[in-house]
């Protein structure tokens, strides 16, 4: 009875932990899909930078496909862990032990291959004025809209302020993406008019704070951390089930209840006397039916033992 009742906890513990694995992995592709949008702008506007390099050694771990893959694996693999613990089967909970370790190993060589801190200083912002002299050029469509994307996203304008569009470029005033309220020729109006309407900040310390670490990138870590955990605990739970349904089902004589021990007696003692009983019954029958049959007829009978005593 106590190893129904632990293997029913390990059961539940198992249905919890794959739950877990299933939204904390959706948690992960969600962040990394949300990281990997911002890092693409990043990446355009530090191209052959110093900045280039930090961005790609702070975020290639939280966006590399194996982690992606591995994520996305573990999705199944849980769900194969529930089946196993729903059905009691020992090859899907063995299958279930080998994924969870693989899965670990990976992430953990992954983590501590990657793990580096990116060497950027604040006077690397610099660099980022080169990728301005191409603004609105026919040939770098795809560099003017992530200029705009980034400016609008993260409310900034130009790398230390909004005149480093007059400086590095041939624009008369900054593009309508550094507007605070954006609509057809207004940084032409509050270059002219106010020019509060206009970003303040500069997108070089946006994207320096963004190479150095995000909220988005902490949580990743976080989350992590934490499967990493339920990984280990996963595998414990899983190793102790094996063991209680191996041996459960190699001695189940273990698990069957005894008789009680009154009902035993009662019929080990019970039986002689029952068995008496009949005997004595059969005997006092046999009796009476002979001493019937000498009242009714007592000259048969001793012809019949005139007979016996004749025969040789």
């Amino acid at each position: 009875m106590a190893r129904q009742d632990a293997v029913r906890c390990l059961r539940c513990l198992l249905y919890a932990l794959n739950v877990l694995f299933w939204l904390m992995s959706a948690c992960v592709l969600g962040v990394a899909a949300w990281i990997r949008d911002t890092l693409n702008a990043v990446l355009t506007l530090t191209a052959h930078t110093r900045l280039e390099d930090a961005a790609v050694l702070t975020y290639s771990p939280a966006v590399h496909p194996v982690i992606v893959a591995g994520c996305c694996f573990l999705i199944i693999v849980a769900m194969v862990g529930y089946c196993g613990a729903l059905r009691c089967d020992l090859l899907l909970l063995a299958w279930y032990f080998g994924s969870l370790l693989v899965i670990f190993c990976v992430e953990l060589a992954g983590a501590v291959w990657t793990y580096d801190e990116p060497s950027v200083q604040r006077s690397d912002m610099i660099s980022l004025k080169s990728r301005m002299t191409n603004f609105g050029l026919q040939r770098h469509q795809w560099l003017t809209h992530t200029w705009n994307t980034f400016q609008t996203e993260f409310k900034c304008c130009g790398v230390i302020y909004f005149t480093d569009w007059l400086e590095m470029t041939e624009l008369e005033w900054p593009p309508d993406s550094c507007c605070s309220t954006q609509y057809p020729g207004c940084a032409r109006h509050a270059h002219q008019h106010d020019l509060s309407d206009l970003h303040q900040e500069g997108c070089g310390p946006k994207i320096y704070s963004f190479i150095r670490g995000t909220r988005p990138l902490q949580m990743l870590r976080f989350l992590g951390v934490s499967i990493g955990v339920a990984q280990i605990l996963a595998m414990a739970l899983t190793l102790m089930l094996l063991w209680a349904l191996y041996y459960g089902r190699k001695s189940p004589e273990l698990d069957a209840p005894s008789p009680p021990l009154m009902d035993a007696s009662l019929t080990v003692s019970h039986s002689p006397s029952t068995e008496a009983s009949k005997s004595c019954c059969i005997r006092s029958k046999a009796w009476s039916q002979s001493h019937d049959m000498t009242t009714r007829n007592p000259g048969e009978v001793t012809r019949q033992q005139l007979e016996t005593q004749r025969r040789p």
